[in-house]
């Protein structure tokens, strides 16, 4: 094959020509991949023979080439040679040895991105998705990506409470050890919770669903028996951080108004970063949204403290009556 044809060593008096020719030949080979597999240039010519998990084994160095780019234009070639690869495999059956492209830890979480993420987590079998999840729960500083993550979590767990072979990898042990990725705050207490909102609410309706779907007799999921940690990991310190960010707001809008008086601009810092100076009803608006998201992530965090309560009292109850 073409791609595999090779070429004669030169011998550069300068190092930097070397590199150069050699850069510019992974660059070439990945365009030609583009042209092959994406436009259909010849594609007549290759041999039927080959499997679709070696055509994406074999592109994953092209694609990744692409993903290291900032261009637009060439990193979406990446995503397409991508997608063009998945979309010949069944879904679960890409074996958990193929999670090579490591470009999707570091590049830009465009939306295609996020799209082709998704159909490479609907191609890898169980072990696979497990550890891409945990990889990129350790990796990622991106919220709604994180949140994008747990969704998937909780997918995996209702299939596999929903079938008649669980998945070790989505219930007991291996997912108590996933799950304490998932339920924690990444600083505590002083958590930027309207930075970390899209996780946060995820991880709660995550845990709502635990609670709903998985009864403390049975225990499929580990939950019951990590309640402990749960609430000393995660729920207590919310808590806390909401009390603080709920003050620290509320503060900032008696200090809005007042500032309203005076008619003078005035700056605001939200997420972490400063905004530029606004009018001050602007700056409410602002500060309101963010109690309201605070508001928010409190009503599911009652809601869910409720049916932990609710639960465990109807299973006591339960085992009174037995005995």
């Amino acid at each position: 094959m073409i791609f595999k044809h090779g070429r004669k060593k030169r011998n550069w008096d300068y190092l930097e020509f070397e590199e150069e020719e050699d850069k510019q030949l992974v660059d070439s080979m990945a365009s030609l991949a583009y042209l092959v597999f994406v436009q259909g240039i010849s594609i007549d010519q290759l041999p039927m023979v080959l499997s679709p998990l070696y055509l994406l084994q074999f592109n994953m160095g092209h694609i990744e080439v692409f993903l290291q780019r900032t261009e637009e234009s060439v990193f979406s070639k990446g995503l397409d040679l991508l997608e063009n690869s998945l979309l010949r495999i069944e879904d679960n059956s890409l074996l958990h040895r193929y999670l090579e492209i490591k470009s999707f830890l570091t590049v830009p979480q465009r939306k295609k991105s996020l799209a082709m993420l998704q159909l490479y987590i609907n191609k890898l079998d169980s072990q696979g998705k497990y550890t891409l999840f945990r990889c990129l729960l350790n990796t990622s500083n991106h919220s709604g990506v994180e949140a994008f993550i747990i969704q998937n979590i909780k997918n995996q767990i209702d299939m596999s409470l929903k079938s008649t072979c669980n998945s070790k990898w989505f219930t007991g042990p291996q997912l108590v050890s996933l799950l304490d990725l998932v339920l924690c705050l990444p600083e505590g207490a002083e958590t930027d919770l309207l930075q970390n909102s899209d996780r946060i609410m995820a991880s709660l309706n995550l845990l709502r669903y635990l609670v709903i779907k998985d009864n403390e007799n049975d225990n499929q999921t580990g939950l019951w028996t990590e309640l402990g940690k749960i609430g000393n990991n995660f729920l207590k310190p919310l808590h806390m951080g909401l009390n603080m960010s709920k003050a620290h707001y509320e503060a900032e809008i008696k200090n809005s108004q007042e500032v309203q008086k005076s008619k003078d601009l005035c700056s605001i810092t939200v997420g972490g970063e400063e905004l530029p100076n606004m009018p001050p009803e602007m700056q409410l608006k602002v500060l309101h949204s963010a109690l309201f998201t605070f508001d928010l992530i409190e009503s599911v965090l009652a809601r869910v403290e409720e049916l932990i309560e609710i639960k465990t009292k109807s299973t006591s109850e339960e085992n009174t009556e037995i005995k």
